[in-house]
């Protein structure tokens, strides 16, 4: 869960579907809805990943609301998944995550940025999850 569901959820998102088991239910979703970022489809392709038609959402168009945990990469995301969840027995984890938006000069500066952000979000999926 992030901000908008535009750059680091649906990376995430991604990259934890590609090692996790089938039967694990991955989502993501944003406290808002943002525009599809360009720059995240060109880095999920250099690791052969695709978002194909998927689309920002927000956690209201989540089709189910039920999670044994919800991983926050923003503040605002952390802050909305607690109040979310205060009266739930759900887990949420706050995986402090830059925002590559913010990046500025090339446009290989700017893919840096976003590859940062990729391969940080692998590590902390494979320390998490694997074994």
């Amino acid at each position: 869960m992030c901000g908008m569901n535009a750059v680091r959820s649906p990376m995430a998102e991604l990259l934890a579907r590609k090692v996790l088991p089938a039967t694990t239910f991955v989502a993501s979703a944003g406290v808002r809805t943002g525009e599809r970022d360009p720059f995240v489809d060109a880095v999920l392709a250099e690791d052969g990943l695709s978002l194909n038609d998927r689309q920002p959402r927000s956690l209201d168009e989540l089709e189910d609301d039920y999670f044994d945990l919800i991983v926050t990469l923003a503040p605002e995301a952390h802050h909305a998944a607690l109040e979310l969840t205060r009266s739930m027995a759900v887990e949420v984890e706050y995986w402090p995550t830059a925002d590559p938006t913010t990046a500025t000069g090339t446009r290989e500066q700017i893919m840096a940025a976003y590859r940062d952000v990729r391969e940080r979000l692998k590590a902390r999926i494979a320390q998490r999850f694997l074994p």
